[in-house]
């Protein structure tokens, strides 16, 4: 399948197919033309990317992930690997919430010194 046929199919831009590339989760070949060629399954897996990244995870973790879901397997070691990426995401949502209530207590501070901008 081609570049642009995998992209419609699958629904992202074909920059965001050679990003994957780059970043080593997904594979082509080449045809003699120099034109990238993808397996079947390109576009199933182009839509776990997706879906892993829309979960927050990074591409270095995304290629951790790929090899278990390529044999279809749910091992101890996957498992460990997305719970310590939930965890991740629980911290960064209380670093969020910390950082917005101090932001609050600035703009408070401010409105009740009557700090109007002008």
């Amino acid at each position: 399948m081609r570049i642009g046929e995998v992209a419609a199919k699958a629904g992202v831009s074909v920059r965001a197919l050679r990003y994957y590339e780059q970043q080593d989760l997904l594979h082509s070949s080449r045809n003699p033309g120099g034109q990238r060629r993808y397996a079947d399954g390109a576009v199933e897996r182009v839509r776990l990317i997706q879906q892993l990244y829309s979960v927050g995870l990074t591409s270095r973790t995304i290629r951790e992930v790929l090899p278990f879901a390529d044999a279809g397997a749910t091992p101890p070691e996957l498992l460990a690997l997305l719970s310590a990426e939930r965890d991740r995401l629980d911290q960064q949502m209380t670093d969020l919430r910390d950082k917005r209530r101090r932001l609050h207590d600035c703009i408070t501070e401010a409105r009740d010194h009557g700090g109007t901008g002008s």
